[in-house]
Formats: C-alpha cells, structure tokens, sequence
C-alpha cells in the first residue's frame, strides 16, 4: 500500500511539472483546433536598468515641458489662441517641419522585434537572443519616451490593462489544421473579435485559460481575417499579411493597421505568449494615441505630440507613398500575450450561416492622415516654430 501510494504521488509530482509538455507531444487539439484571447498587448522597447543602454542623454521632454520653453513666465501677456490653442494645432494637425527641439532617439544594437525583411541591414538590430536584422524603428521612436517604458509609463500600463477590461478589445485567434502544439506543417490561423468578458481568476485580475467566447459578426466582421503559418518546435509563425486589430483606450473605439504582420508566439494547451510584428501605419497610430491620450494625460509621462509625429515620419521606413514617396509605415513590435478559450460551437455554425449570405468584407484601410493637412511651410512660419528658436538661443 504505501509503495502504490509513493508511486502514485511520483507520478503526480511529473505530471505537475511537466504536464504542459507532455501534453504538446502526446495529444493535439481536439479537431485539430484551438482557439485563444489576446490578454496582454504593448509596443516591444527593449529596456535597461534607467535606460542607461538605449537613453544614455537621458528621456524626452513632454508637453509641458516643450511648453515653458515656447512661452516662459517673463511677464510678457500672450493670447490663448496664439498660445495653448496653437499648441493643440500643432498636436492634432502636425506637419514634418523641423523644430528646435531635441528628440532623443532610443540607440543601442540591441531591441526585440522580428526581421521583417528577411535582410540584415545598417539601422538593424540585434535580438537579446542574437538574432540579426531585427526591424523596429519604432523601437527609436517610443524607447526614450517614459509613458511608453514598462512598468509605471501610464500609456503603457493602461494600454494594456484595457485589453482585458473593454470587451472591445477582445482579440480572437483559432488556429485550425492542428496536428500537434510542437509540428504542425499547415496551420489556418482566422483573427476575430468576441463578445464575451474574459474569465477570471478569484483576485479579479489575472485571466484563466477555459472560458467561452461567442464571435462578434456585427460590429467587428471586419476584424475577421484570414492568415496561414505554420508550428517548429512549438512556435507558431505566420506567413506576412495586413492586419487590423482593435486597440480601444477608455472605451475610445481606435485601430491600428500592420502592413505584413507576423505572429511568433510560443504555444502551450493554455496559453501563447511571443510578438506581433509588421509595419504600423503612421497615421493610423498617431490618430489612436491622440484620440486616446489628451494633451494633459500625454504629460504624465512626458510625451510630446508634434515632436513624436516627426519622429515617426523620419523614421518611418516601408511602404511608401505613391505620390510623395514618403514612407508611411515604420517597423515594428508589441508583446502579446493570450489565454485559451473556447468559441462556442453555436456561434461558429452562425458565423458559417452569415457567410453564405453576406458579400465578402473589403480589406481594411488605414487612416489617410488629417482631412486639411498643413504644410510644413505652414507651421515653420507659425508662431511656435519661431519661439522654439528664439528660446533655444537664450
């Protein structure tokens, strides 16, 4: 008796440890399907303690601090409309003409992300693991900016807790064709959005992998997209494609558009956990940021409007423009994270009824930039531009 009984708990104690493992060789997806929920999502800035390796002249300078150069406390009577209000056309029409203004850059041979481009070029990085050609210029733009530094930047902190707490968010991956979470040769991955709150655990806060999830055909058909990839090793990728994703931030219904996305996440039956890479659209991503984040809530973290849009053009590296030539997308990562779930059968056989119904989806779009825009020319001549100066040379 005692010996069944240490046997027993032996082979309780292996199955603990390494269940999820044996799990992945030994049984694959019931239907060779399994479905998951994003649960986690923020821009990949590879980070160093103080950010002494990627910010070695230090952080940018946000709004406010922009602002007390343009219009010291000298005495001197200045109108709003000239003043503050000039600085919020600045923010919400901004133009790629220079400024006086210092923006550091995040620097360094080393970021997260994927190599797009199948190339290994100048601007590249390395990955922590030594990767080469690693694509992420946005990773320049956002690694020196504190709101976008994990753990306390406030843009990055409530980006990502929104994922969970509006069910606009709510991000669906099926991957079908599954014949097992290490090897599977051809897998159908279909991107949805759902209608259901995520399952969580007794504390409120951290998601359980199990819960049900019915798809949104309504209002999100067009989030249902189609890609292909394939699982090495327990790593899943996908082939390039343009993807849109819904990113709300205060129950603000934003998007954001990736040219040639990639998924590489690391799968196990609960769980996946990697990166989303691609091109993120310029316009669409500066639309998101500043319908989601005032003027006053982008200081919090000293962020800098105008001076981040000029930073994003400049280094804005694909996809360029057919008229101007100007690229209008820059490379890109966001850590993801999801749960697994379960989208109920009915709401398939219904997404399947629609389908045979509905005309096809037309394929996303990304935002074309502001209905009026301003020329360059327009804000050099302004008053802003000529104060940034004039304060720079005291």
């Amino acid at each position: 008796m005692k010996h069944f009984k240490a046997t027993a708990i032996a082979l309780a104690l292996l199955s603990w440890n390494s269940g999820p493992a044996l799990a992945q060789t030994v049984v694959a997806p019931k239907d060779g399907t399994i479905a998951f929920a994003l649960t986690s999502l923020f821009w990949a800035n590879y980070q160093t303690p103080e950010g002494r390796g990627e910010c070695p002249q230090g952080f940018n300078d946000g709004n406010r601090e922009q602002f007390k150069q343009l219009y010291p406390e000298d005495g001197q009577t200045r109108q709003f409309e000239k003043t503050q209000l000039k600085r919020e056309i600045d923010s919400w029409y901004p133009t790629t003409a220079a400024e006086s203004f210092v923006f550091r850059e995040a620097v360094g041979p080393t970021a997260l992300g994927l190599n797009l481009d199948g190339k290994i070029g100048p601007r590249d990085f390395t990955s922590p693991e030594g990767e080469p050609g690693i694509d992420n210029q946005m990773f320049r733009a956002l690694g020196c900016i504190q709101n976008y530094r994990g753990p306390i930047g406030a843009i990055a902190y409530f980006e990502d807790e929104m994922v969970i707490r509006d069910m606009y968010n709510r991000v669906l991956i099926e991957l079908t064709g599954v014949t097992s979470l290490v090897d599977s040769d051809d897998v159908k991955v279909t991107i949805y959005r759902g209608r259901d709150p995520l399952l969580l655990d007794a504390g409120g806060k951290h998601v359980v992998p199990g819960g049900t999830q019915r798809i949104d055909m309504r209002w999100g058909a067009k989030y249902i997209q189609h890609l292909r990839g394939k699982i090495v090793d327990g790593v899943l990728t996908t082939e390039p494609a343009d993807i849109i994703i819904p990113w709300g931030v205060f129950y603000l219904p934003t998007d954001q558009f990736m040219r040639s996305a990639q998924l590489r996440i690391k799968l196990t039956p609960t769980s996946a956990e990697g990166l989303l890479g691609g091109y993120t659209d310029v316009e669409t991503w500066y639309l998101h940021m500043m319908k989601s984040w005032s003027t006053h809530h982008q200081s919090y973290g000293q962020t800098a409007a105008p001076s981040l849009y000029k930073a994003l053009r400049r280094l804005a590296d694909a996809y360029p423009d057919p008229k101007s030539g100007a690229n209008t997308a820059i490379s890109s990562a966001m850590q993801v994270k999801f749960s697994q779930v379960v989208i109920l059968p009915a709401s398939k056989a219904e997404l399947a009824a629609l389908g045979s119904k509905n005309s096809p989806q037309s394929a996303p779009i990304p935002y074309a930039g502001a209905p009026h825009p301003r020329a360059p020319v327009e804000e050099e001549s302004s008053g802003s531009h000529v104060a940034a100066a004039k304060a720079d040379s005291r």
